[in-house]
C-alpha cells in the first residue's frame, strides 16, 4: 500500500543550495531560541567550508546577532567544527571583524574568551602572530580583545606577546588595554614581571598612548610588591614630570608598602610631601598607616594616636579600621584591651565579624588562654557567625604548636565535614610543625598527600624545607635547593636568603653567610628589618663589632625601624666580646632612641654580668628590673641562681626558687642542675639538702631524660633508606615514592635525612608536572616554547 501521509522534504545536498538556504533564514533574523530548530535539517551537512562561506556573506554582515547565533550552534552541533579546533579559525576570525563593525566589544570578548578556554595548543595566537590568506586583516580592535582575552584568562604572558606584534606594526593600543595588561602583569608570580611592565609603559608611550595616573599607580604598585621602593619614588617623581600628578591612591600604594616592611622613617616623609602637595589623609590613608603601626611591635601607641585622628578628622573608623587594631592589640599580647575595644564597637552598632574571631581566637590562643578562644568558638556559633578555612587554620596551628595532633586531627575532620578541604595554608602548617619537632617522616607523608591534591607547593613551603635543611646541618643541599627552586620559576624572597644565612652563622661559616647577604642584594631582593637581624647576628657571632653596628646604621638609612631583635643581638655581641660595660652603654644610648628593653635584654646582660663574675651589678640589674613592673622569666631566675650557687650564697638561692614557685616559673631541670652542681663539688649542706627536696616534691623534671621520643632504626630501615636515597640521586622520583608508600605501609622508620631527599624530589617532580600543564600557574611560558620566531 502507498503511504500518502505527509512527510519533510529532504534537504538539498547541495553545498551550494544548502549556503543559500541557510543564508535567507538567517537574513530573517530568527531569535537565537528557534534558530536551532529551523536549521536542525542542514546541520549534518554542515561543513567548515560551508560555514565560512555563510558566514562571509555579504547579505549578513549588517546582521551581526545572526552570524554570531549560527556560529555558536554549528560550534556546538556541526561535524569537525569543535570549538578550538583550526577549522573553526577563519570564520571565527570574520565573525569578530562584524561585531568590531558593530561596536559589539562584549561579544567580541566572550567569544574569545570561549575560544581561548578550549584552546589549549594557542592556534588563536598563532593565527593573531601569523595570519593566513584566508583570514581577514587584523584589526586594532582584534590586538586590544584579544590582549583583554588573555589577561581574563590568566594568561598575561601571551597577551604580552601580542602587544609586542602591535609595537611591530606600529599600531597604538587603547590606554586601557595598556592599564589591564600592566595590572596583570605586576601581580603575576614571576621574576620577570617588572621588566616586562616596564617594557609595556616605554612601548605604549613611543605608540602614542597618553598615560594616565591609574597606569603609573599600577606600575608603582608593581614596584611596590617587588620592594623596590627607590624604583616607585622615581617613577612619582616622572608622574610630575608628564603633567600626572599623584594622587591619594598613588600615596596610600606606597604608604602601605612601606608600612608593611616597617619603613616607618620613609612613612613619615611621604606624608609630610603628601601634605605639601596638597592632599590630604582620606579614609584608606588612616587604615594603612593604623594597620601599618600595628603590624610594627612597640608602635601600638602611634596606631592608637591615628585611630584618633580619624575621628578628629571627621572619619569614623570602619569594621576594617577596628578589625586592624584589635588585631595590633592581639600580636601584643593584651587580650583584655582587645576585648573592651570589641564593646566599644558593639555600642557603636559595628558588630563584630568572622574576621575580628578569627583574630581574637588567634588572640587568645597566643596569650596562653585557650579556655577564652574556646568560649569565643561558641560565642561565634550562638550569633550564627560559621567558622571558615582562617578559622580551622588557626586551631591547627595553635593544636600543632601545643603539639596536640589528636585534637589537629579532630579539628581537621570537623573541617572536612563542614565543606571545606584542606588548603595549602593547613598543609603547610602541618608540614612546619612536624618539621619543627623532628619528625620529618610524617612531614614528608604530609607533603605527598598536598602534592596528590594539586595544592600548589609555595615559598612558604620551600623555606620550610630549607629550614629543615638547616636543621640537618646540611647547608650546601639546601643552597643547591635554593639554586634549583630558583630555576624552576619559584620566588625566592628574603626568607629564603635569610634562613640559609642563619644556618652558615650558627655552624660558624661566615664567609658563605655574608656571600649570600651580597648575592640577595646583587638580585635586588629587599632585606628586611629580620634579614638585616640575620646579617647582625652572623657579624657579631664572628666578633665584627664594628661591621655589626655598621649594618644597624644601614638599616636606618635604609628607612627600616630596628626592632627590639636588633638591639638584644648588639647587646649580646658585646657580650660574647667580654665587653659587659660596652653592652650597657649601648642598652642606655639605645633606650633614648627608643628602644624599649624587653625580657631577652634582661637575661642577656644578666648572663653578661655574671660570666665575669659581677654578682652584685647582675643582683642590681635584677632587683631594678622587677621593681619597675618589668616582665622576668625562668631563664632570668636560672641564670642569677647558677651565679649565686657558684658564689655559695644559698640563701639568696634559696629565696629566689621559692619566688620562682610562687610565679610558677619553676624550677626545671636546669634549676636543679645548678643546685646539684654545688653537692658535686662537695658543698652539700642541710640548706642544700632541704632545698632540694622541695624541689625534687614539686615534681618539674619530666624533661631530664632527653632519650625518650628517637625513632630507632632497625636494618630494615637502614634498607629502606639507602634504597631511597639512590633512586633519588639516580632522578627516579616516582620510584622512590613507590618505596616511600610501602614504607608507609610496613610502619618502617626512616632517617631523616632521606626523608629531607623525598621532600626535595616531591618539590622537583610536582614543579615539573606543574610546569608542562598550565602555564597560569606560575611557570613563564616564553613566546619562544610557544610559537616560531617571526
Amino acid at each position: 500500500m502507498m503511504n500518502t501521509s505527509s512527510s519533510p522534504p529532504k534537504p538539498p545536498l547541495n553545498p551550494s543550495e544548502i549556503t543559500e538556504t541557510l543564508t535567507k533564514i538567517l537574513a530573517t533574523n530568527t531569535p537565537s531560541t528557534s534558530l536551532t530548530s529551523s536549521i536542525s535539517e542542514f546541520i549534518p551537512y554542515l561543513t567548515p567550508g560551508i560555514i565560512h562561506t555563510i558566514i562571509s556573506s555579504k547579505t549578513l554582515k549588517s546582521n551581526p546577532q545572526a552570524l554570531l547565533n549560527f556560529f555558536k550552534i554549528s560550534q556546538t552541533h556541526a561535524p569537525n567544527f569543535v570549538n578550538g579546533s583550526p577549522t573553526t579559525l577563519p570564520s571565527l576570525f570574520v565573525v569578530l571583524q562584524t561585531l568590531f563593525a558593530h561596536n559589539k566589544w562584549s561579544d567580541a570578548k566572550a567569544l574569545l574568551l570561549s575560544f581561548i578556554g578550549a584552546d589549549t595548543r594557542h592556534r588563536l595566537l598563532r593565527s593573531i602572530l601569523h595570519p593566513t590568506r584566508d583570514i581577514p586583516r587584523h584589526s586594532k580592535a582584534l590586538y586590544d580583545t584579544a590582549i583583554g582575552a588573555y589577561v581574563k584568562m590568566g594568561y598575561p604572558q601571551l597577551a604580552m606577546i601580542v602587544f609586542r606584534r602591535m609595537k611591530r606594526l606600529r599600531i597604538c593600543p587603547k590606554l586601557i588595554t595598556c592599564n589591564t595588561l600592566l595590572n596583570s602583569l605586576v601581580k603575576h608570580s614571576s621574576s620577570r614581571s617588572i621588566l616586562y611592565s616596564r617594557e609595556v609603559i616605554n612601548d605604549a608611550i613611543l605608540l602614542g598612548v597618553v598615560p594616565n595616573v591609574n597606569m603609573f599607580n599600577i606600575m608603582i604598585n608593581g614596584y611596590c610588591l617587588e620592594n623596590k621602593f627607590g624604583d616607585a619614588k622615581d617613577l612619582m617623581k616622572k608622574m610630575r614630570e608628564s603633567n600626572c600628578l599623584p594622587d591619594n591612591v598613588t600615596y596610600n600604594t606606597l604608604l602601605n608598602a612601606l608600612c608593611k616592611k616597617g619603613r616607618l622613617n620613609e612613612v613619615r616623609e611621604l606624608l609630610l610631601d603628601m601634605k605639601n602637595q596638597g592632599l590630604f589623609p582620606n579614609r584608606n590613608t588612616y587604615n594603612t598607616l593604623v594597620h601599618g603601626y600595628c603590624q610594627r611591635k612597640g608602635c601600638l601607641t602611634e596606631a592608637t594616636h591615628i585611630f584618633d585622628l580619624m575621628t578628629q578628622n571627621n572619619f569614623l573608623p570602619d569594621l576594617w579600621t577596628y578589625n586592624t587594631l584589635v588585631s595590633g592589640l592581639c600580636d601584643e599580647e593584651k587580650i583584655e584591651e582587645a576585648i573592651k575595644l570589641i564593646n566599644k564597637m558593639e555600642n557603636l552598632k559595628l558588630f563584630p565579624d568572622i574576621i575580628t574571631y578569627n583574630t581574637l581566637i588567634d588572640g587568645c590562643f597566643k596569650c596562653k588562654k585557650s579556655s577564652e578562644a574556646i568560649k569565643f568558638l561558641d560565642l561565634m556559633s550562638e550569633r550564627g557567625i560559621k567558622r571558615n578555612e582562617v578559622t580551622y587554620n588557626i586551631l591547627i596551628k595553635w593544636y600543632c604548636r601545643e603539639g596536640d595532633m589528636d585534637k589537629v586531627l579532630e579539628t581537621i575532620n570537623d573541617m572536612e565535614a563542614s565543606g571545606f578541604s584542606p588548603d595549602s595554608v593547613t598543609y603547610n602548617t602541618l608540614i612546619k610543625g612536624h618539621s619543627k619537632v623532628g619528625n620529618l617522616k610524617e612531614a614528608l607523608k604530609i607533603m605527598k598527600e598536598m602534592s596528590g591534591r594539586r595544592l600548589k607547593m609555595d615559598t612558604f613551603t620551600l623555606n620550610t624545607i630549607l629550614h629543615a635543611l638547616c636543621l640537618e646541618n646540611k647547608l650546601d643541599e639546601a643552597y643547591e635547593f635554593l639554586k634549583d627552586a630558583k630555576k624552576q620559576g619559584y620566588i625566592i624572597d628574603e626568607v629564603s636568603y635569610g634562613t640559609l644565612m642563619m644556618g652558615y652563622f650558627k655552624n660558624e661559616n661566615f664567609e658563605k653567610g655574608m656571600n649570600l647577604w651580597d648575592e640577595m642584594k646583587d638580585k635586588e631582593i629587599v632585606p628586611s628589618v629580620i634579614t638585616y637581624n640575620t646579617v647582625i647576628f652572623g657579624l657579631c657571632k664572628s666578633g665584627k663589632m664594628e661591621k655589626a653596628i655598621s649594618k644597624l646604621n644601614e638599616l636606618l638609612e635604609n628607612g627600616l625601624s630596628p626592632d627590639e631583635k636588633t638591639y638584644n643581638t648588639i647587646i649580646l655581641g658585646y657580650c660574647w666580646e667580654g665587653d659587659v660595660e660596652k653592652a650597657i652603654q649601648f642598652h642606655n644610648d639605645m633606650v633614648k632612641n627608643k628602644f624599649k628593653p624587653d625580657v631577652y635584654t634582661c637575661n642577656i646582660l644578666l648572663h653578661g654580668l655574671c660570666s665575669k663574675g659581677l654578682v652584685e651589678k647582675a643582683f642590681t640589674l635584677f632587683n631594678t628590673w622587677v621593681s619597675n613592673g618589668k616582665t622576668v622569666d625562668l631563664v632570668t631566675y636560672n641564670t642569677l641562681v647558677s651565679c649565686l650557687c657558684k658564689e655559695g650564697r644559698f640563701e639568696d638561692v634559696k629565696e629566689l626558687v621559692l619566688e620562682m614557685k610562687e610565679k610558677n616559673l619553676g624550677p626545671d631541670r636546669y634549676t636543679y642542675n645548678a643546685v646539684l652542681g654545688v653537692v658535686n663539688d662537695g658543698g652539700k649542706n642541710e640548706e642544700v639538702e632541704d632545698l632540694m627536696e622541695k624541689m625534687i616534691e614539686w615534681g618539674r623534671f619530666d624533661d631530664l631524660d632527653s632519650s625518650g621520643g628517637v625513632e630507632e632504626l632497625d636494618e630494615s630501615s637502614g634498607g629502606y633508606s639507602e634504597n631511597i636515597d639512590r633512586l633519588c640521586s639516580e632522578g627516579k622520583y616516582r620510584d622512590a615514592m613507590c618505596v616511600f608508600g610501602e614504607v608507609l605501609e610496613k610502619g618502617v622508620a626512616l632517617k631523616k635525612s632521606t626523608c629531607i631527599n623525598l621532600m626535595c624530589a616531591l618539590v622537583k617532580r610536582e614543579i615539573r608536572i606543574f610546569a608542562s600543564e598550565d602555564p597560569r600557574n606560575g611557570v613563564w611560558i616564553t613566546s619562544e616554547s610557544l610559537i616560531p620566531v617571526e
